[in-house]
């Protein structure tokens, strides 16, 4: 009953859900034991509200902290724009130059929408195509945020079960959108055809991440690209998560598979909030025939942290950095779970690196593995967005306790421990299939 355990149940009753992102409530890590607000980070180190400093080798502000938390480069250029003002009736010249760049790094692009978030800037996005196209319906594959357009597809019961949740609600979306948003399966161009082919004359857009699970064969990613061309469709390429990790820019420019429209956030301004549509021009003229405008999408921190952000990951290549050291945690982790004799899948991003364990009890694995990790002051679990700033520690203390922790499962998994690893069985909560 620490500070941090009561402010969490006092939340609660403030708080729908207690907190404003589901990928942060403790009980998807460890009930009643993660520590769930931070008083400070730096680095890849966050200290809690009792000042017990962690490290961190778990979800890195969701991924946002690509250059780890509190980068002082990026930093002082903030403090710049607060020294200056944030906010004022008139626009700040650093949306041009922003936009700028994003095109630069990507020469099949033309014109750039700016928004805060990952959400706001898929559904932009969505707009763009349907107003470009002049129709409505949307075929996905991935996770796209938590506006309407996409979970109306939940209102399938199932339809979101390989993207998101299993059976995920979606009380609040209204039925009138049914059949509007379709999800495809990955890596399966028949599939895809097969949904087009039934649903040509409305089809505006196809929208996807560019990675998930399983990588794309060039084949794959070349094949949506020719049927959008085909049928006459927008394709959309959703870099929120992977833009940036394993290239200066969007995953695709590795594929050599331009979109129409791509979207990044989450790493573009290292924790400070900006998001990114970029697009080719005549697709991208048509947010002049929709309404699409919002007051805070103007402030000047958020274009000053991409740039600053930009500048320093191109300085240091931080792309190449934290992919090599995700590549020496991936391996780490399969001959340590060989070794152990326990069966695991690992991840095909290294900068988005994650592993599940293969068993019926995968949660209760999941909940001992954090709990261990939290007596030696880790913030671990089987998922660690990498930043630059793990490769100036010493790992070797976590692969000590992820070895021990590996070979007691193996006792449970042989039998040889009987009792449960989670006694008390307050397990852990399902994540996004994306990142399990």
């Amino acid at each position: 009953m620490n500070e941090g355990y009561m402010l969490w149940e006092k939340s609660k009753k403030l708080i729908p859900g207690g907190n404003m992102l589901i990928s942060k409530r403790p009980n998807l890590f460890a009930p009643r034991y993660w520590p769930t607000y931070y008083k400070k980070a730096k680095g890849c180190f966050v200290w809690d509200l009792e000042n017990k400093k962690y490290t961190d080798m778990s979800i890195m502000g969701i991924g946002t902290n690509i250059l780890g938390y509190g980068n002082e480069y990026v930093d002082d250029q903030v403090l710049k724009a607060i020294k200056f003002g944030n906010m004022s009736t008139l626009n700040c010249p650093e949306e041009v130059e922003l936009a700028e760049q994003l095109i630069k790094i990507h020469p099949w692009a033309n014109m750039v929408k700016f928004a805060r978030s990952g959400g706001e800037a898929n559904s932009i996005a969505v707009r763009i195509a349907r107003a470009f196209s002049g129709k409505d319906k949307v075929i996905f594959c991935g996770y796209h945020g938590w506006h309407d357009w996409y979970i109306s597809a939940s209102n399938k019961k199932g339809a979101l079960t390989e993207h998101l949740f299993q059976d995920l609600t979606s009380k609040g979306v209204p039925t009138s959108l049914n059949g509007t948003s379709i999800p495809f399966k990955w890596n399966d161009l028949s599939d895809l055809k097969r949904i087009i082919i039934k649903n040509k004359e409305e089809i505006g857009a196809i929208k996807m991440e560019v990675t998930r699970n399983i990588k794309p064969s060039k084949e794959f990613l070349k094949g949506v690209r020719e049927l959008c061309d085909y049928y006459k469709i927008v394709l959309i390429f959703d870099e929120c998560t992977s833009g940036f990790r394993e290239t200066f820019g969007g995953l695709h420019l590795k594929y050599g598979i331009d979109p129409d429209i791509s979207i990044f956030g989450k790493a573009l301004g290292n924790g400070y909030a900006i998001s990114a549509v970029i697009g080719k021009e005549k697709v991208m003229n048509a947010a002049k025939d929709s309404f699409i405008s919002s007051t805070f999408w103007t402030e000047r921190i958020g274009n000053l942290a991409g740039l600053a952000t930009l500048k320093e990951m191109k300085r240091i290549n931080s792309w190449n950095l934290i992919t090599n050291l995700g590549e020496e945690i991936q391996n780490k982790w399969k001959l340590t779970a060989k070794e152990s004799g326990i069966d695991i899948s690992v991840g095909v991003l290294p900068a988005i690196s994650s592993f599940k364990f293969n068993s019926k009890n995968s949660l209760e694995y999941k909940t001992f593995l954090t709990r261990e990790f939290l007596k030696r002051n880790y913030l671990a679990s089987n998922l660690l967005f990498v930043s630059t700033e793990h490769l100036k520690i010493d790992l070797s203390e976590y692969f000590e306790i992820l070895k021990n922790v590996f070979e007691k499962i193996a006792m449970r998994e042989s039998g040889e421990i009987k009792e449960k690893l989670v006694p008390d069985n307050e397990l852990c909560g399902e994540t996004f299939r994306r990142l399990n």
